[in-house]
C-alpha cells in the first residue's frame, strides 16, 4: 500500500498545478476559487473511483484464485530436480504423504509414507535442522529403501 501513495502524489500535484494554472488564467473575481475547488473535487473523486475499482478487482482476483474443494487439501511440501525437466515432489494429500515423480506429460507415484516419517524441514514432528535439506533426505530415504 505504501507504493500506491508514491504513485498518487504526482497525480495530485499535476491536477493541483493544472487547476492553479486555470485559476491564474481566469479573470479575477470570485469565480476562480470556485472553479479551483470544483476542479480539485472532480480530480479527487475520479481518483477515488479508480482506486475503488482497483481494490475491487484485487479482491475479486484473490477470491477466485483461492483453492476450493479437493484442491484445498493438496499441499506441496518440497521438490527436488533430478534432471533438466524431471522433479521429485513431496505432496501432502489429506492424511497421506506421497512422493511423486513429475516429468513433462506424466506424474508417477513413487512412494507413499506416513506423516510421522516426514523430514523436519517439511513439517515433521522434530524442529527443523538447518543442514538437512529435502534432496539430502530424499537420497537417504532412497538408500534405506534400496537396503531392504
Amino acid at each position: 500500500m505504501h507504493r500506491s501513495r508514491f504513485l498518487i502524489l504526482p497525480l495530485l500535484s499535476l491536477g493541483a498545478a493544472d487547476a492553479l494554472a486555470q485559476a491564474a488564467a481566469a479573470p479575477s473575481g470570485n469565480a476562480a476559487p470556485a472553479e479551483l475547488a470544483g476542479s480539485l473535487f472532480q480530480m479527487l473523486s475520479g481518483l477515488a473511483v479508480v482506486i475503488a475499482l482497483l481494490l475491487a478487482c484485487l479482491w475479486l482476483i484473490r477470491r477466485l484464485a483461492a483453492p476450493r474443494g479437493s484442491a484445498a487439501a493438496i499441499k506441496v511440501l518440497g521438490a527436488a530436480a533430478v534432471g533438466p525437466r524431471e522433479r521429485v515432489v513431496l505432496v501432502r494429500l489429506g492424511e497421506q504423504v506421497l512422493v511423486l515423480g513429475v516429468a513433462p506429460g506424466s506424474v508417477t507415484k513413487l512412494h507413499e509414507m506416513r506423516p510421522e516419517d516426514l523430514p523436519p524441514a517439511t513439517g515433521g514432528g522434530a524442529p527443523p535442522s538447518p543442514q538437512r535439506s529435502f534432496p539430502a533426505w530424499l537420497k537417504q530415504a532412497m538408500e534405506r529403501r534400496d537396503a531392504r
